[in-house]
């Protein structure tokens, strides 16, 4: 499938092409704080997961200001997520007002009422990161080991046109997780593999989109990070698309220039959309990874969690339907260096945000 290129897209990257032939190391201010906190149409946050032994997952994010549509947008905000083993989800976003806020621009050092997030530098490159975020029914207070390097695509911004800035940058694309937990009145000493991602923009990205697949490969040796955004006709159906590859600690691989494919469309009534049982990516030469879903963790329909006013404004004005899936897939990855071809397999978990029916509807 040949992707739609906007010439008036501006990516990044260090080149030639969409890649980045030089990867640029990641600085301390990257993962610190960079819009003007209460400014029109700036967002910005900080995000957390950890997938932990016992088939535990939670998500957390500090929002210096929260993105999504609503009553809420740009508001400064902590979230915690938890998944059980047994399905069962709690989601909690707790607001707090400006002078309870609190980031650096120099590193990353964010404090939101009694939350925080910090960091500690390692001579190795490898930096360890505290999180503590709490309401009344979850705690978190985890550490966060890197064991990959940080990395970004190219300098981290995309420039969309006229409309504005979208910048990605990942402190860690993997590390190891150790830490507590509370979940209502049971408090668990947990251990897992997490990733911290960092986003700002200066308009509303959800605007231009269609929809958004991203994911990880953790097998023994390598780590792999990828999205896959459609944008919509508002930048010429531009697709954006960046891949990091790392063996061990180090990152080898970041690159725009991949296939990604999808087959095996299922129709989910929960979402009220499809999803593609099937993901393939290939890298020519360097990288292939394909993705058989083998289990369904999430299928939402996001009007759903919208308030009622809002879901019927999204709904009959904006014509927005959105879905989410998280998904547990097998994996088989091969990567090719220096003319040799290595082989692992594993689990992993993607996700899909679409606001368009993929597929077909069965």
């Amino acid at each position: 499938m040949t992707d739609f290129i906007n010439p008036n897209v501006k990516e990044g990257w260090t080149g030639p092409g969409r890649r980045d032939g030089t990867i640029l190391p990641m600085k301390p201010e990257d993962d610190a704080l960079h819009i003007d906190v209460g400014a029109k149409n700036q967002f910005e946050w900080w995000y957390f997961d950890a997938h932990l032994e016992g088939g535990y997952t939670l998500v957390a994010f500090f929002y210096a200001a929260y993105p999504n549509p609503g009553l809420d947008q740009g508001k400064i905000a902590v979230e915690l997520t938890l998944l059980r083993p047994d399905g069962r989800k709690t989601q909690k976003i707790i607001k707090y007002k400006k002078p309870d806020f609190y980031a650096s621009r120099e590193k990353p050092d964010v404090k939101i009422g009694e939350n925080y997030m910090k960091v500690e530098f390692q001579d190795d490159g490898l930096p360890v990161y505290e999180i503590f975020l709490e309401d009344e029914a979850l705690m978190f207070h985890l550490t966060y080991k890197a064991q990959v390097k940080g990395w970004k695509p190219g300098t981290g911004y995309s420039h969309f046109a006229d409309l504005g800035h979208f910048a990605w940058v990942v402190p860690f694309p993997r590390a190891s997780v150790e830490g507590s937990i509370r979940d209502g009145e049971k408090t668990m000493s947990v251990k897992g593999v997490g990733y911290h991602d960092h986003n700002w923009l200066n308009f509303s990205f959800d605007s231009i989109i269609e929809y958004w697949m991203w994911g990880r490969i953790y097998s023994e040796n390598y780590t792999v990070s990828y999205a896959y955004i459609q944008c919509n006709d508002k930048v010429d159906r531009h697709v954006v698309k960046v891949l990091m590859g790392a063996k061990g600690s180090e990152v080898f691989l970041s690159s725009g220039e991949y296939d990604f494919t999808q087959d095996g469309f299922e129709y989910s009534e929960a979402a009220g959309h499809s999803f593609p049982r099937t993901i393939s990516i290939t890298v020519p030469g360097e990288l292939e990874a394909k993705l058989d879903v083998s289990k369904v963790y999430e299928a939402v329909n996001m009007l759903d969690t919208f308030p009622k006013a809002l879901a019927i404004i999204a709904k009959y004005i904006l014509r927005l339907k959105p879905g989410y899936f998280r998904l547990n897939s097998d994996f088989t990855l091969k990567v090719t260096r220096n003319g040799v071809t290595s082989e692992e397999k594993g689990s992993t978990l993607h996700e899909i945000v679409t606001f368009k029916q993929l597929g077909f509807k069965e």
